[in-house]
């Protein structure tokens, strides 16, 4: 019989209501996980999957689009006041806004900085405080803090019409390397996951316009969109003791997209 992974531990995965973030959720739960899944809204259709998978689900109200760094601290208190621990945490929530970049405005910028980059910075954070106050001493001496943030192919490359969203990404590749630098001895291993072209609510206008689809298509060696449960097994992987001596790497799923 397979053993579940993460049988007693805790994952916090954010934007966990749909899409990629569900995605993670169910794949956790699968390895015995509880799951803290937080997001701005209605979360159950999450929870049934997850229940279904045999692991407890925890739903958590949060809007990151607002998450200053105290609301950090406050909604990991939260968390583990629910939990008791916290064994992982993906950083996995994020909007898009498309827009020439002489055009974009300065709300939409200020909007996809703030949940893609500043809230989970702030997660990591707090979630960090935590373990270097009172998670590593009361955890086994070989334990580990796993992080995963979601970052994306234009991580490394430029896109199209997406300036705040590629600054974002950016800036999630760079300050998991960073962060890793500081953290690595602390027994904290922070990678990401930059995913390729997913089909998701985030990429509806993209696979609705058939140019611009199949010009997608013709470029994704796999020749098919990926789907959210592609990444989600990635998560697992990076969350799991098979991935202890990983730290400051940012992983492609893309289909071999970066490799064309």
């Amino acid at each position: 019989m397979k053993t579940a992974r993460f049988k007693n531990k805790v994952v916090v995965v954010t934007g966990a209501s749909r899409g990629i973030g569900q995605a993670i959720a169910v794949a956790f739960a699968r390895e015995g996980a509880t799951v803290a899944g937080v997001a701005r809204g209605d979360s159950s259709k999450t929870a049934s999957p997850v229940k279904t998978a045999r692991g407890d689900f925890v739903a958590v109200k949060a809007d990151l689009g607002k998450l200053t760094q105290k609301a950090a601290v406050d909604l990991v208190a939260q968390i583990l006041k629910q939990t008791g621990r916290i064994d992982a945490l993906v950083n996995n929530a994020g909007i898009i806004r498309r827009a020439p970049a002489v055009d974009f405005s300065e709300a939409d910028w200020n909007e996809v900085l703030q949940t893609n980059l500043s809230a989970p910075f702030f997660l990591c954070q707090a979630v960090a405080k935590w373990w270097l106050t009172a998670g590593r001493g009361k955890s086994s001496p070989d334990a580990r803090l796993k992080i995963v943030n979601i970052a994306s192919v234009l991580s490394l490359q430029g896109g199209i019409n997406v300036a705040a969203y590629t600054a974002s990404k950016h800036g999630i590749a760079g300050f998991t390397k960073a962060l890793a630098n500081e953290w690595a001895k602390e027994h904290i291993n922070i990678n990401a996951i930059a995913p390729g072209y997913i089909a998701t609510e985030n990429t509806r206008a993209l696979r609705e316009d058939a140019k611009r689809n199949q010009t997608i298509l013709d470029r994704i060696p796999e020749g098919r969109w990926g789907r959210p449960e592609d990444i989600a097994g990635g998560c697992v992987f990076l969350a799991s003791p098979e991935a202890d001596y990983l730290n400051g790497a940012v992983i492609n799923i893309d289909g071999g997209w970066l490799g064309r």
